[in-house]
């Protein structure tokens, strides 16, 4: 089904869920306003989720006109200008979002995100901080991956380390907890923790820079010559111009 024809159902659901005596508008009872602002959430995030950023302002704008004080439209609207590279006016709405949902999880996490985008990683760890303190948050290892993400940028490893196990222990195939404990596990030498760090990502997560490099180290390590040089040839062919691979040029000297 085709997001135009999902949301002309949602839109005749709410028009067939409401009761009209003579030509009363449903926008003008409050049960209405709060369908057709959802349905107009509902279709700015479907054109969000395309990526059709443009597209989804006019629903968001159409749902805070009806109801300026909804988290849900701020929120969205919030992401569409942290794509669109606009972060004072993602920042306003995320605010806003903020501050009408009374903290919501999702929106804490989501602010974090952005905030670590903008290199503001000590804020960034505070939101995710805050976000990490819902037990009940079905999304809560992502959470604490972002905290160590964060922790990284900061040049904390050794809480980056605590944060990436919490984020295992919730959710034991999160890819990049699992990459990034088995690049710290082997900066500090312990070769054997490492090498199933990275055993267990190559079963859940995608190769990229930063797997690969690590897969050429420990296969050294462990004196596995025609791994370390089909991973090397990987990342040449794949990433010649990454950080990773100029890095494995140095080490191999």
């Amino acid at each position: 089904m085709s997001l135009r024809a999902a949301i002309f159902l949602i839109f005749a659901g709410f028009l067939s869920g409401c009761v009209t005596t003579g030509d009363t508008n449903p926008l003008d009872t409050k049960d209405g306003r709060a369908k057709a602002v959802d349905a107009y959430v509902q279709l700015g995030v479907g054109y969000l989720q395309q990526g059709a950023t443009e597209r989804a302002k006019t629903p968001l704008k159409n749902a805070l006109d009806l109801d300026p004080s909804n988290a849900d439209a701020n929120a969205a609207l919030a992401m569409v200008f942290q794509i669109e590279m606009e972060p004072e006016l993602a920042e306003k709405y995320y605010r806003r979002a903020l501050s009408e949902s009374d903290g919501s999880t999702r929106i804490l996490n989501n602010y974090g995100s952005f905030l670590y985008d903008q290199k503001r990683y000590e804020e960034a760890s505070e939101y995710f901080q805050k976000a990490g303190e819902d037990t009940m948050y079905p999304g809560r290892s992502r959470v604490f991956e972002n905290l160590g993400l964060t922790a990284l940028k900061m040049n904390q490893p050794d809480k980056a380390r605590h944060y990436f196990q919490k984020a295992l222990r919730l959710d034991p195939t999160q890819p990049t907890s699992l990459l990034e404990s088995g690049i710290l596990a082997y900066e500090a030498k312990e070769y054997v923790p490492a090498r199933d760090f990275y055993t267990r990502f190559t079963k859940v997560g995608d190769s990229n820079a930063r797997s690969l490099l690590l897969g050429i180290r420990l296969a050294v390590i462990f004196e596995q010559r025609d791994v370390a040089a089909s991973d090397a040839l990987q990342l040449k062919r794949l990433y010649p111009a990454s950080p990773e691979y100029q890095q494995y040029l140095l080490e191999k000297k």
